[in-house]
């Protein structure tokens, strides 16, 4: 398997806390995505959060908060990362594990790209760390009728 950083997006589209819910849910219409990090506003690149279209749901909207309120009301602050040098095969067992889609990638701190299930399934010729991954995320949050 290839390294993470021949698989992740190197165009990350971010916010700083000086943006607000609004401004993200645009961006996120815009740019046909879910997930954007949460940078410093002094240092663009030093990553402190994410929001995810359901942070934006359930933190956001569900909860009554105005299209004005600020990003680190939705923000998700506990982050599970990986370094852009280690196997993608360790991606897919850390999105496994904790039940994610998206893991930023930082070097030192600094967000330096996001990998995506999406670009594990294109890295992979067979694709199964990918699959594997999905089905362990997807098993606990499967819709009763």
């Amino acid at each position: 398997m290839k390294p993470v950083k021949e698989l992740m997006t190197t165009d990350c589209k971010t916010v700083t806390l000086q943006d607000n819910i609004y401004e993200i849910a645009v961006l996120m219409a815009q740019h046909d995505i879910g997930f954007v990090p949460v940078v410093e506003a002094e240092d663009r690149s030093k990553l402190i959060g994410v929001v995810t279209d359901r942070d934006l749901v359930i933190r956001g909207y569900a909860e009554k908060q105005p299209g004005s309120c600020s990003v680190q009301n939705v923000m998700s602050e506990s982050l599970i990362t990986i370094s852009p040098d280690q196997d993608a095969e360790e991606a897919a067992d850390i999105m496994a594990q904790h039940q994610i889609r998206r893991l930023p990638v930082v070097d030192y701190d600094k967000l330096v790209g996001v990998i995506t299930l999406g670009d594990l399934s294109l890295g992979s010729t067979t694709g199964h760390d990918a699959g594997v991954a999905l089905s362990e995320i997807s098993e606990d949050h499967q819709v009763l009728h």
